[in-house]
C-alpha cells in the first residue's frame, strides 16, 4: 500500500520505491526514469511518473524521490506531469475489479545531459524526447490489482 496512489479510492501512500542500477553503456550522459501501465482502460496506457536529467554519476533513486516537491530529487532533475496531470509519482490504482496491471519501471541511459522539459511538459512529449536520445534500457515490471 505504500506505493499505491492516494486518490480515487486507491488509500495508498504514494510513496515512490527506492531504485538502483548499474551499468550503463559507454557514451550515456544521464538518465531517465518512467513508470507505465499498458492495461490501463484508456486505450493508451497510463503514465505514472517521469524523472529526466538524472546525472550520469547517479545510479539510484531514494525511497520517496517522486515527492511532487521534487525535494528528494538529485540536484537538476526534474519530474514531468503525469497522466493524473499532476508532476511527480502517481501510484498504482487500477480499477477495482480489474485483472492486475503490470507497472512498468524503466530505467533510460542518454546521449544528452538535459532534455528540454519542465514539471509543466506532458507525458507525450517527455516520453518522445526521452526515446528519441534513449541508447539503453532496463526495465522491470510488477503487477497490482484491486
Amino acid at each position: 500500500m505504500e506505493q499505491v496512489y492516494d486518490g480515487y479510492r486507491c488509500g495508498g501512500k504514494n510513496i515512490s520505491p527506492e531504485l538502483l542500477w548499474h551499468g550503463e553503456p559507454k557514451g550515456t550522459k544521464s538518465f531517465a526514469v518512467t513508470m507505465f501501465d499498458p492495461d490501463a482502460p484508456t486505450g493508451h496506457g497510463w503514465w505514472h511518473w517521469i524523472v529526466v536529467n538524472i546525472p550520469v554519476h547517479l545510479h539510484t533513486l531514494p525511497k520517496g524521490a517522486g515527492d511532487p516537491s521534487g525535494k528528494r530529487l538529485p540536484a537538476g532533475a526534474v519530474q514531468t506531469l503525469n497522466d493524473f496531470r499532476k508532476p511527480g509519482y502517481g501510484g498504482a490504482c487500477p480499477p477495482k475489479g480489474d485483472a492486475p496491471h503490470r507497472y512498468i519501471v524503466t530505467v533510460y541511459a542518454l546521449d544528452v545531459e538535459k532534455l528540454p522539459v519542465t514539471s509543466d511538459t506532458s507525458p507525450a512529449r517527455a516520453v518522445a524526447l526521452i526515446e528519441k536520445h534513449a541508447i539503453a534500457k532496463a526495465s522491470l515490471t510488477s503487477r497490482y490489482g484491486r
